[in-house]
């Protein structure tokens, strides 16, 4: 099963969703910015994720955090299809070293690309 779209479905989708996502909202939560129109990841930060030496994909997650602007959060999975994460008796500091979860991502809004065939 290939896993890569057309531009012209790309296009479709993500068109799709710029028409409906406030729609999908509650009124109280329409034009808040709930819902990104997209995120950018850097590739330093994939690149470590898929350098672990268990990982053969990864998997993506959608967080919220007090603002209730939703978010990726991005986890490497390994052949099992299980996320690697870091070891749940380590403390805060050292899981944060791990470099294990990636969520600090570029979101659109307020960064937002240059428009192109997909966000116009």
């Amino acid at each position: 099963m290939s896993h890569f779209i057309s531009l012209a479905e790309a296009i479709d989708l993500t068109s799709r969703y710029r028409q409906y996502r406030e729609s999908i909202l509650k009124t109280d939560y329409q034009g808040q910015g709930t819902l990104p129109l997209s995120e950018m990841i850097p590739r330093a930060a994939i690149d470590t994720l898929l350098a672990h030496p268990a990982c053969s994909g990864l998997r993506i997650y959608y967080g919220m955090p007090e603002d209730l602007k939703m978010r990726a959060v991005i986890v490497g999975v390994d052949g099992d299809g299980k996320d690697i994460l870091p070891s749940s008796n380590l403390s805060e500091t050292e899981e944060e070293e791990d470099d294990l979860i990636v969520d600090r991502t570029l979101r659109c809004p307020d960064i937002c690309p240059d428009e192109s065939p997909l966000n116009g």
